[in-house]
């Protein structure tokens, strides 16, 4: 947490919105025609179609201020709303933010909060529009944020779950755990997790995880490439991979040498429990995709999609048994 300073409580809403509208000096404004300051932002869009997310962070549950800043809150929520949008074959127009706390929080948390939002969407050039601030009981902070946009150039429908096919090629933008295995590590060694061997791939974990930054620009590549299907893995592979094949009828079966290869990254810095990294951790927005034929460069073939054997149901195989989507992976009721 910052260091003592006024508090919400004591400054009251316009002077909260004073620092929030500072912070926000310079951020992208492309297509803002009306931005922060008035009732309702106006945004001119290219398209007659808009996609629209939202999702919420809440203390406790989705950071610990032991070790997350406000500044790493701010990113990972502009990151994990964005990858929504990306996942879809889109490209963020503008971010709504609401900030829902105690009245005894810091001025200077929602200050640095918003210094993250506006670095991560400078980052994407994308702009923050307006939002809502409201007070809230002892120890509660949540911040929620709807981001709005539009399909990619040179994008003509929106990839869904539901477009997989027996024969396309499973593959994911990115490595996956690295969220997973920098919560484990901070688990396990709280403010020291950093100094832990081998250190380049413990911070590479870390940061991760407090502050992910994904390529968004892979979404539209891959829904220009054909992809048939994809999802963006908040929730952990099988998690995730499991709502495709479920949408698409399908089996997505992967590959245990690629599964084994993205653990094997980890294994020097979590052992035995890479494996569970890779197939369960959270919070990766990395990219997992369907396509009829080689994914985009930089890709990692996962595995490829397969028929439902007779009587069987969709889902997630590895080295023939089926995955269960509750073991592992993040449900925002059950953990």
């Amino acid at each position: 947490m910052p260091s003592p300073g006024p508090t919400l409580g004591e400054v009251g809403e316009s002077g909260v919105l004073e620092q929030v509208f500072a912070a926000l000096e310079g951020s992208p404004s492309a297509g803002v025609q009306v931005g922060p300051g008035d009732d309702t932002a106006l945004l001119k869009v290219r398209r007659g179609a808009l996609l629209a997310t939202t999702d919420t962070m809440v203390r406790g549950p989705d950071w610990r201020d032991d070790w997350s800043t406000a500044f790493d809150v701010g990113v990972k929520a502009v990151t994990q709303n964005l990858a929504d949008l990306a996942a879809m074959g889109g490209t963020g127009t503008g971010l709504l933010v609401t900030l829902v706390a105690e009245r005894s929080l810091p001025l200077a948390w929602a200050r640095e909060l918003t210094e993250g939002l506006a670095w991560g969407c400078t980052r994407a050039g994308v702009p923050v529009l307006g939002g809502d601030l409201n007070g809230a009981g002892d120890e509660v902070v949540m911040v929620s944020i709807t981001a709005l946009g539009e399909l990619g150039e040179d994008v003509q429908k929106p990839v869904l779950r539901s477009g997989a096919r027996a024969g396309d090629v499973v593959a994911v933008s990115g490595p996956l755990g690295r969220s997973a295995a920098g919560l484990a590590l901070l688990l396990e060694h709280g403010e020291d997790a950093g100094s832990v061997a081998p250190g380049d791939l413990v911070a590479e974990l870390l940061a991760h995880h407090l502050r992910p930054l994904t390529d968004l620009t892979q979404g539209p590549a891959a829904a220009r490439l054909g992809a048939t299907a994809m999802i963006d893995v908040s929730d952990g592979l099988v998690r995730d991979g499991d709502r495709v094949a479920r949408a698409s009828g399908v089996v997505l079966e992967l590959a245990k040498e690629a599964v084994a290869a993205l653990a094997d990254r980890l294994a020097p810095a979590v052992g035995g429990s890479a494996l569970g990294c890779v197939l369960g951790g959270g919070e990766e927005h990395e990219l997992l995709a369907c396509f009829p034929g080689e994914p985009p460069a930089g890709w990692t073939v996962l595995g490829r999609v397969i028929d439902l054997p007779a009587g069987g149901a969709p889902g997630v195989v590895l080295g023939g048994s089926c995955l269960d989507p509750r073991t592992g992976g993040w449900d925002h009721f059950g953990g």
